[in-house]
């Protein structure tokens, strides 16, 4: 590692990278031929934001909600520290009260931390809750700086050292939040910003953390792709100018559909921890999926002695039921039709053996056992047990409604249909079938 102090590029115009983000045109990928080493620490973690991210997504959870969401949350993490921090807002009566509930349990995972503006004040509240560690908002981009701020890099520079040094003599941890890091200057600002940052914990004998906040999903992982989106190149940048791994975090966003692979590759070049959100529930198009980053962490690393993998599926049923997520049906792990295969000779060869069309044993993993669609192949017992899985009734096989609908599904098979029967389709039939005794759905 490096040990050389960047100076800060003050400059009197933004530099808004137009050859990147032309704005009147998608975004452009460069590249320089210069790839970024692995650097994969030797434990690797993540936090969550869907008690602050996650609630910008849809309205506000009930205190009761979010400790019910905190206890499956400790519950997947099994006391191992794979989930090792939850951020949370701290500024209203029901924030605080969640707070409170959570903080009696007594977890020592997830940690619960705070988020708060950049503003001296706000550290009182951190302090009178007795929260360790808290986030704070460092905007990185000249979009940020000089569009929104109105300041020089200078002024963002100083203010933000100010407000750092202000937690550190409360006796808090700081995580300076570096959004929009992905259009910054990385030379001429993160770069000084995060060698300040380190001096300052130096002098504080305290970590200063830094997330890597990807706020607008540009992020790329592509090897020899230039800053400031080459995700690879921001981690091991950093990681150059003296900052530790574990106070490293990435942020991602899912603009451009690459928010898992993105967290999964600040991992790769030396950044601790992935900041999630359940399910991806975030601010506009979401947060890296805390259940995504569970399993890439297993693969990755291994299974983890204590992980209870399958509380996944227990989060995902509690957040479809009670907090009314739409999760869609096809989603990974975790939608209602994630391991159901629906191509004919797909269904036929997964009766055979599972493991041809099954990507991992999800029955014992995820208490989530292998589905097969209906098709031709499927007989009056895989009707029997398509209804009974979605709907509250139990339905003998030879029921004249079952024979019924299986011979509505022979009729399409006779007519060369290949692919397999919708569940649209299915659900048609049985109103067709049942009428007004239509079964309630599980």
């Amino acid at each position: 590692m490096d040990n050389f102090k960047p100076e800060l590029v003050d400059v009197e115009r933004p530099n808004l990278y137009r050859n990147l983000f032309p704005y009147s045109e998608f975004p452009k990928v460069e590249f320089d031929g210069m790839v970024a080493p692995y650097d994969i620490p030797e434990d690797i973690w993540i936090t969550d934001t869907t008690f602050r991210d996650g609630q910008q997504a849809r309205p506000p959870y009930t205190p009761e909600q979010v400790l019910h969401i905190y206890d499956l949350l400790h519950k997947i993490d099994g006391g191992t520290g794979l989930i090792r921090q939850c951020e949370f807002f701290l500024y209203s009566e029901k924030d605080r009260r969640a707070v409170d509930l959570c903080l009696e349990r007594g977890y020592e995972f997830p940690q619960i931390t705070g988020w708060i503006r950049a503003v001296a004040a706000d550290f009182k509240l951190v302090k009178e809750i007795g929260l360790k560690e808290t986030g704070i908002l460092t905007s990185a981009s000249d979009y940020h700086i000089f569009l929104k701020l109105k300041k020089t890099r200078r002024q963002a520079l100083n203010s933000y050292l100010d407000i750092a040094k202000a937690a550190l003599d409360e006796g808090i941890i700081p995580r300076c939040h570096l959004e929009d890091i992905t259009r910054a200057d990385f030379d001429g600002f993160v770069l000084p910003f995060g060698a300040e940052l380190m001096e300052l914990s130096r002098k504080y004998n305290s970590p200063v953390k830094i997330r890597l906040c990807d706020t607008l999903g540009f992020g790329v992982t592509f090897p020899g792709a230039t800053l400031p989106r080459s995700v690879p190149k921001l981690v091991s940048g950093l990681r150059r100018v003296g900052v530790p791994a574990e106070w490293l975090e990435w942020h991602g966003h899912n603009d451009l559909h690459k928010v898992e692979v993105c967290a999964a590759t600040a991992w790769l070049y030396g950044c601790a921890a992935a900041n999630t959100a359940i399910f991806g529930f975030g601010e506009r198009t979401g947060n890296p999926p805390l259940e995504a980053l569970v399993v890439e962490h297993a693969q990755l690393k291994g299974m983890k002695a204590g992980v209870d993998y399958a509380a996944i599926t227990e989060l995902a049923e509690y957040a479809r039921t009670e907090l009314n997520f739409s999760i869609p049906a096809n989603y990974p792990l975790v939608g209602r039709d994630f391991n159901v295969t629906r191509a004919g000779i797909h269904a036929d060869g997964l009766l055979k053996n599972e493991e041809i069309y099954n990507c991992f044993d999800t029955s014992k993993l995820l208490n989530r056992p292998v589905g097969v669609a209906i098709t031709d192949k499927t007989g009056a017992a895989g009707i029997k047990h398509w209804i009974e899985s979605r709907h509250k009734i139990e339905i003998p096989k030879h029921d004249p409604r079952i024979t019924s609908i299986k011979d509505k599904i022979d009729a399409e098979y006779v007519d060369d249909r290949i692919s397999a029967i919708s569940d649209e389709e299915m659900e048609r039939w049985l109103l067709e079938e049942f009428g007004d005794d239509m079964p309630a759905k599980r």
